[in-house]
């Protein structure tokens, strides 16, 4: 039998049928699932209540769901999984620069699903890895226990994908770390490390610090080799 808490989520999907299996296979593996059928709906339904993740359909009758991802991050950071059947690049990169925090292209397997699913809320719990500690980076202070981050002392709103990502980064400042290592220790998935996918992330860590995007300071590109947070910003 499973130890695995009970989670909750909130899917919104237009196709019925799919809606149907996904919620069956996820409610046998500890997934409490409450169905939206378009977009409006699913986005009261994410206002309404907090779940522990939102997986979120992008063509989506009435709202699209990049519209339904910008207006929910603009007021919660819960976690959120874009289910799409756009194959293309810009719309995947779209979505998660508008604050998803991962992408699974259709059809996918319920069980990736899952997975993807555990690893999101492990991560937004802050419950990856063994204990860790509050960490400072010149004006740059990181608490994992409540998953805050502030700058000069003002509190900088993260989802659970970007604190982890920054941590990891502050926890080895001054080095340089590949999109593929970054991936691990933010405990991603591989296939977001080749789709570039990191880069939007940072990009968006970059605005929330305050970091000039074409002269960063803090979270500097290195070009060919990956990212850095520099252990004294200039």
């Amino acid at each position: 039998m499973s130890t695995d808490p009970v989670l909750t989520a909130l899917l919104v999907e237009d196709d019925a049928r799919l809606a149907a299996l996904t919620a069956d296979y996820l409610g046998g593996h500890g997934v409490v699932v409450t169905r939206a059928g378009d977009g409006p709906a699913g986005l009261q339904e994410a206002l309404r209540h907090r779940y522990d993740v939102v997986l979120l359909d992008l063509m989506l009758p009435g709202k699209d769901g990049l519209d339904v991802c910008r207006e929910l991050r603009a007021h919660s950071d819960v976690p959120v999984i874009v289910l799409t059947a756009r194959g293309e690049e810009a719309d995947r990169v779209m979505g998660l620069d508008l604050g998803a925090d991962d992408y699974l292209s259709k059809p996918f397997s319920p069980r990736e699903l899952l997975a993807r699913i555990r690893a999101l809320v492990r991560r937004a719990r802050g419950k990856v890895g063994p204990p860790i500690q509050t960490l400072q980076v010149g004006v740059l202070i990181l608490d994992p226990g409540s998953r805050r981050a502030t700058v000069r002392g003002q509190e900088i709103p993260l989802t659970g994908y970007e604190f982890s990502l920054l941590y990891a980064l502050a926890s080895r400042a001054g080095r340089v770390l590949s999109r593929e290592q970054l991936i691990e220790l933010a405990g991603g998935s591989a296939e977001e490390a080749f789709d570039r996918s990191v880069d939007v992330h940072v990009s968006r860590l970059r605005q929330k610090l305050g970091d000039d995007s074409k002269n960063p300071r803090m979270l500097k590109t290195v070009r060919g080799a990956g990212y850095l947070l520099a252990a004294e910003p200039e």
